[in-house]
């Protein structure tokens, strides 16, 4: 992985912790608030960051930090087909 990538990878899940504890602890982000918030360029390339803001909530699951939630339940991530919420875990 190239240095540019992990420094992203990390980035993103600064992020993600940075928006949870902004909120109440029961509420949830979408993965697209954290790849807008590290987004520097304008209009809608931040979708390219999607992809890896997901990962980012994969690995943050696997840390035991935040939950990935559909329909507000928590879900295994490996089982995960479509949109997801991210909050931190209970």
């Amino acid at each position: 992985m190239e240095d540019d990538e992990r420094q992203m990878d990390r980035r993103l899940e600064r992020t993600i912790l940075e928006l949870l504890e902004r909120r109440d602890p029961k509420a949830t982000i979408c993965p697209s608030d954290a790849a807008r918030a590290v987004y520097e360029g304008e209009g809608d390339g931040w979708r390219a960051l999607m992809e890896p803001a997901r990962r980012a909530a994969h690995r943050l699951v696997d840390a035991g930090a935040v939950e990935i939630t559909q329909g507000g339940s928590p879900v295994e991530p490996s089982k995960v087909r479509g949109p997801i919420r991210i909050r931190r875990a209970l």
